[in-house]
This record gives C-alpha cells, structure tokens and sequence, in this order.
C-alpha cells in the first residue's frame, strides 16, 4: 500500500477520493443510507486512512456523508428540512443575482447567454446528459458573472446539488431537459432585456418545478428520507 509523506503528496489523493465520492453520491451510485467503508476506500486508492477521513469530511460537510464516530458512514438521507432550507436559501440567492443580471447586461453577457444556450441546446438534440448537467450549473455561473456576484455561484451550486441528487430519484435528466432548456431561454430573454421583475418572476417558476416532484418522493421514496423528528 502506497504510504503518504508529506501533505503535497496526499491533497492531491484527497481531491481524487473526494471527487470520485462526489460524482457517485451525486449520481445515485450510491444510495442514501448507504454505507462507506473508509478502510475498503482506502484500499481501492492505495492510500493510509488519513486522505480517506479528510475526503470524507469535505463531503459530511456538504451534507452528503453522516459520519458517527465508532459506527459505519453511511451516505446521508434526504432531511425535510435541509431541502426546504437548501431550497429558501437558493431562492434567496438567485433573486438577488437575477435583479443585478438584469441590470447589468449589456451586449458581451447577451452573448454570454445566447452561447449557453445553444450549448444546452446541442446537448439535448445529442442526449448528452452528463454534459448538459454541467452546463446546466454552467448558466448559473454565467448569470452570476453577468451580475458581478460570482461568488454567489458558490453558494448556489451547492444548494442545486443538493436537490438534484433528490430530483434523480423521479424524471431523468434527459426527460428534464426540454423543460430546463424553456426556463433558461425565459430568464435570458428577461436578463436581456434588461427587465429585472420578469427574471425573478420566471427564475422563481424554474425553482418552482420541483415542488410536485419533490412531495411525490418524500411519499414513494421515505425510506431515503430522515425521520421526521431527525
């Protein structure tokens, strides 16, 4: 087993694990309440315990892990709660970056939007969901740079990821895609036009989407739900 000397050696196995976590988490790979073995991961890297715990920790506070000392780490459940908090504060956030959007675009960030688009565009006509879920977050960075609050995007994007791994659970990706393409026109079209009331209005709808889904999965799916009382 490869032994780790030195911190410029492990950070990068630590992004490695982390990474790859991330992805099977996010992608349902790994099912929420499923357990992680940290000696089985590190194994599988050739790494000592320690880069395992750190990737593990970055995840647990993403909210994706739930890690109990002395007990197996299990990949986290979906909380009530969390997602109508992950929900309020994106909703909080992205409003704030619609307005100033909206305000700010000028001639460079109308095309901005009109490349995004048409990259999400091909992504549906090729079915290329994994690409089109990466630019699905990459409009949302656009709209934020577009806003001059790219730090915003932060917080964004690890609100979305959140609901989209629970989202996975009912309409595919691909089955989504004609639908978020729709919305994202709307709200460039708003942003464009440099009319700041009509991108909330339209962002909110977007969010919106998901609330049938959502209570739909809290009901069909409650064993990948915390109890209420947790």
């Amino acid at each position: 087993m490869e032994q780790v000397t030195d911190l410029n050696e492990r950070r990068p196995r630590v992004d490695d694990i982390f990474d790859y976590l991330h992805e099977e988490i996010l992608s349902l790979r790994l099912m929420p309440g499923e357990k992680i073995s940290e000696a089985e991961m590190a194994a599988r890297f050739g790494v000592s315990r320690q880069p395992v715990r750190d990737a593990f920790s970055r995840l647990a506070n993403l909210d994706l892990l739930m890690i109990r000392p002395q007990r197996a780490t299990e990949v986290k459940r979906f909380s009530a709660r969390e997602i109508e908090k992950a929900r309020f504060v994106r909703a909080a956030i992205e409003t704030e970056v619609l307005r100033r959007a909206a305000k700010n675009c000028d001639a460079r960030g109308a095309a901005l939007l009109d490349n995004a688009l048409a990259d999400q565009e091909k992504a549906m006509a090729d079915k290329d969901v994994d690409g089109f879920g990466a630019l699905d977050y990459e409009f949302h960075r656009t709209l934020c740079q577009i806003a001059n609050v790219e730090y915003a995007f932060d917080v964004i994007m690890t609100e979305k990821a959140k609901v989209d791994r629970l989202c996975m659970l009912g309409l595919s990706k691909e089955q989504r895609m004609p639908e978020l393409v729709a919305d994202h026109r709307e709200i460039a079209d708003a942003v464009k036009r440099n009319d700041p009331e009509r991108a909330v209005e339209v962002g909110m709808l977007h969010l919106s989407r998901l609330d049938e889904t959502i209570e739909h999965l809290s009901q069909t799916a409650a064993h990948f739900f915390e109890p209420p009382s947790a």
